[in-house]
């Protein structure tokens, strides 16, 4: 082996940190919104809410592809991880899109 490919060899080595490193609230944080965004379909409803400023009722289901059932579950996930909420409407539940969460997710990716 030539000199100029062992010391490349060398070069590409990672040294070994040696501070331990926990996952603290932050990055818990960070992981269960970003867990949420999973699924392009559920990027798609955050991006909708995003760009109509308004809480949305039937709309959502009307622009995409999606059968109801199927958007009614991305809807239920995200929910959970707090990126939206929900209040009932008559027969309908409106969502909006949670501005402190975005934010706050703004923020924490800011930090990687």
């Amino acid at each position: 082996m030539t000199k100029a490919i062992t010391q490349q060899k060398q070069n590409r080595v990672c040294k070994k940190i040696k501070a331990k490193v926990s996952p603290g609230i932050d990055d818990k944080t960070l992981s269960k919104l970003a867990a949420a965004l999973g699924h392009p379909a559920r990027v798609a409803i955050i991006r909708l809410l995003k760009e109509r400023n308004v809480c949305l009722c039937g709309e959502i289901v009307e622009v995409l592809p999606l059968a109801q059932s199927t958007v009614s579950q991305h809807l239920k996930v995200l929910k959970q991880a707090r990126w939206i909420c929900g209040e009932v409407d008559g027969p309908r539940v409106c969502y909006c899109l949670d501005l402190e969460t975005l934010e706050k997710f703004e923020t924490l990716v800011g930090t990687l």
